[in-house]
């Protein structure tokens, strides 16, 4: 099987955690997509030009994080990391809306940046920074809960990535400024899978 992926991406980096994570990586092959290129190859596998996408040996190719990692548990015999939404009451479902929530507003507010400078809308751009801050101060409270500080899950993927974008975004204070984020990020970032898989600096 082979996964496409573009080495910046947040979305990408959940699902190459996620082979870490069950030992798949003998069996994945990751590959770079060409993506944001006129008429690029990729496009006629994956029309969206999304990444990641999955293709797999036993069906039609898969793409979206999620779905993808759900096929990844279903590979492994290692813990799952696609909780139940009804798990503890609906719980895990409400928190993993909540990390989709603030990462996928961050993809907006990288798509904008990455626009020309005189083609970027100032008010898009403030707009995703005052929502990325509510949500951050949110989750100063969010992560206290107990699915968030038991075992690994998509949840724990998607809201690190989401922090290390925000970093990025508002600059190291982001994380900094709330201890009980800062603690959580900085235990989570210790395992080896979200080392391995850190974006390349960029230039």
């Amino acid at each position: 099987m082979k996964l496409y992926v573009t080495m910046t991406s947040p979305y990408a980096r959940i699902v190459r955690t996620a082979i870490l994570e069950h030992g798949l990586q003998s069996k994945i092959e990751v590959v770079p997509a060409r993506t944001r290129e006129t008429h690029s190859p990729y496009y006629q596998m994956v029309p969206s030009g999304r990444v990641p996408y999955l293709e797999r040996d036993d069906g039609p190719g898969l793409e979206e994080t999620d779905i993808i990692c759900a096929y990844l548990d279903h590979l492994s015999d290692r813990p799952a990391l696609m909780r139940q939404p009804h798990d503890a009451d609906w719980q895990a479902g409400r928190l993993h809306a909540l990390a989709r929530s603030l990462l996928d507003g961050l993809a907006v507010w990288v798509r904008e940046r990455r626009r020309p400078e005189n083609e970027r809308s100032p008010t898009i751009l403030a707009h995703e920074a005052d929502r990325t801050r509510r949500l951050l101060d949110h989750w100063e409270g969010e992560v206290a809960s107990p699915l968030m500080r038991d075992g690994l899950s998509i949840t724990h993927l998607t809201l690190f990535v989401g922090l290390e974008v925000a970093s990025g975004m508002l600059g190291p204070q982001a994380i900094a400024s709330r201890p009980n984020l800062a603690d959580w990020h900085a235990e989570l970032g210790q395992r080896p899978s979200l080392i391995a898989t850190r974006p390349p600096e960029r230039s």
